[in-house]
């Protein structure tokens, strides 16, 4: 622990240095002089890296801090590598956006003068945008890379700042580890600050429409939408982006009855009427849902402060309004686009979706019983992004594909989740579902019915600092070592280490894994197919476990039956765990 100290003492000392502004120093001395040394090792104990969603972390002075420095090193080493890998390109350009979040303006600029210091043309949203948007815009633009300022979903003291390639899509490998490489040898002295505002060009309307414009080609029944254009919609951004682009997507596709929560329409980083900003928790879509009650709404939607997930709440058989786990909206999108497909004639045998390997096995039922070819890729929208680009260049065509934590993409045009789309497609299967006397929560249980069913359950284990990382990997350790032989009294039959690229199948049949890349991730199957997936946060200071109960449902009226039931399944699958 001393050895530690000292070695955070010294790296927070070069943070008192000239290079740095006085209010950083402030800060640094103030974690130097405080007797309690946990918040100086947090802020120092390691440099910020690109994780599953690039970088992120709590705002503040320190290596492991978002802050003009690391913010500066990260774009540094951007700029350096660009100007490598594209050194034949007469002029190199990128995009910069950022959302609602505290110093999210201040960091877009920061990244853009130093992109132009560097040569680099800039294209800088005047305001706000959407994480879809900043994908998009790269390709429309014909940009090399793109950044957009943002800490998703995270509580308000996170910011961050996700790193784009050419094709739209989050940065993979080799160029990922080669950017990580660049960023290592860069020092504060050496980041150019000064910007060029000849090279920065300000942006907004003309990419908005274009993008609004391209969401507007996923409507698969547009006159079902100009059937039921008066379906009750309450929405709410949560403080964030999608405050603008949501609300006129949705206008766009014929939707005449919106109803935002207008305390939530102001951006605001604090987020003040939410404990936290993620349209995961129920609590986070209190407001939405008072409105909707008095409006009697038809369906609730949510985006996240970067609008790429989407909540989505409805009634049940009861009336009551309820939230729909991200498996359940992934599985409604699937379930509507392929109906639908099928219905109007579109399906040519090339189609195909995609999914994470920690997201419902039912999907995969849905896509065998459509003959529909599905891929399974790691936790992240990169992956799936991946997918999208290696078979659609051999002449197949993406109908949708999305993860559980909340994030669907219905388009190839944007490379990444897309709660804009989301949301207007969402509204589209609302009003099919009214339109044959149905709920939102009908159409789940029907797909429940003919593909069967299961109960996820998500469980995080914050394990924050050094400490708690060292913790992670232990326990990760000793799962690995020491693999579950039951869950809940079934036995393990199944085990996949995505560390080793090792299957096996118990006892003692093993067989090679088949990902583009190793990743620390276990996998254990029950013999009923239930599915646990054990994983640590690539963006937060926790270790994952997703816990798939699988159940049986024939009616709608078995529904609560099976749920009860596959509770108590997850509840002894916990007990197994320790968890």
């Amino acid at each position: 622990m001393d050895n530690l100290i000292e070695q955070v003492t010294a790296k927070a000392n070069v943070w008192l240095g000239e290079s740095f502004d006085e209010n950083t120093r402030a800060e640094v001395r103030t974690l130097l002089e405080k007797e309690d040394k946990a918040d100086l090792i947090d802020a120092f104990y390691k440099d910020l890296e690109f994780g599953t969603g690039g970088l992120r972390g709590i705002m503040g002075a320190g290596t492991n801090r978002m802050n003009i420095y690391t913010v500066g090193m990260a774009t540094q080493g951007l700029a350096n590598y660009l100007n490598i890998n594209f050194k034949d390109r007469k002029q190199i350009s990128v995009i910069v956006g950022h959302d609602c979040r505290n110093n999210g303006r201040l960091f877009a600029e920061t990244v853009a003068n130093i992109f132009s210091a560097n040569g680099i043309k800039v294209y800088l949203f005047d305001d706000l945008r959407p994480t879809p948007e900043v994908s998009f815009a790269i390709r429309y633009l014909g940009c090399q890379s793109g950044v957009n300022v943002t800490a998703s979903h995270n509580p308000r003291e996170y910011n961050g700042y996700k790193a784009y390639w050419e094709d739209g899509a989050q940065v993979l490998a080799p160029h990922d580890t080669a950017i990580i490489d660049e960023v290592a040898k860069v020092k504060v002295s050496d980041i150019r600050f000064k910007g060029n505002p000849d090279l920065i060009e300000i942006i907004g309307e003309k990419v908005d429409k274009a993008y609004l414009d391209a969401v507007q080609t996923i409507c698969i029944d547009p006159q079902l939408v100009k059937r039921n254009h008066n379906l009750g919609i309450v929405y709410t951004p949560l403080h964030g982006c999608g405050r603008v682009i949501i609300p006129r997507s949705l206008a766009q596709w014929g939707f005449t009855n919106v109803n935002c929560v207008p305390e939530q329409m102001i951006p605001d980083g604090n987020f003040p009427t939410v404990v936290s900003p993620n349209p995961e928790y129920p609590e986070a879509l209190t407001m939405a849902l008072n409105l909707a009650r008095k409006l009697e709404a038809d369906v609730v939607m949510a985006s996240d402060p970067d609008a790429d997930r989407l909540g989505v709440a409805c009634r049940n058989s009861e009336g009551e309004w309820v939230l729909l786990n991200g498996n359940q909206t992934c599985m409604i999108f699937l379930y509507y686009i392929i109906t639908q497909y099928s219905k109007l004639g579109k399906m040519t045998g090339r189609e195909f979706v995609v999914k994470t390997i920690v997201t419902t096995e039912v999907i995969s039922r849905i896509a065998a019983k459509n003959n529909l070819e599905m891929f399974d890729c790691y936790t992240g929208f990169k992956w799936i992004a991946k997918v999208i680009a290696d078979e659609s260049a051999k002449g197949k065509k993406y109908i949708g594909g999305g993860e559980e934590s909340f994030g669907f993409l219905a388009e190839d045009f944007v490379r990444d989740k897309d709660a804009v789309s989301a949301c207007s497609l969402m509204a589209e299967i609302a009003a099919w579902a009214k339109e044959n006397g149905k709920t939102l929560f009908d159409i789940l249980l029907d797909a429940y019915i003919e593909y069967g069913f299961s109960q996820e359950c998500a469980v995080s284990v914050v394990k924050p600092g050094k400490s708690g990382a060292d913790e992670i990997r232990q326990m990760m350790e000793q799962f690995r070592s020491n693999p579950p032989l039951e869950l809940a009294g079934l036995p393990v039959v199944r085990i996949r280490d995505f560390k080793t690229m090792r299957q096996v199948d118990v006892p003692d049949k093993v067989s090679e894994l088949e990902m583009p890349e190793p990743s620390n991730v276990l996998q254990y199957f029950t013999a009923e197919g239930d599915k646990v997936s054990v994983r640590p946060s690539g963006t937060e200071p926790k270790i994952k476990f997703y816990i798939e109960a699988k159940g049986v449902m024939h009616t709608h009226d078995d529904y609560d039956g099976a749920v009860a039931k596959a509770q108590k399944k997850i509840e002894l699958i916990r007990k197994s765990l320790n968890i």
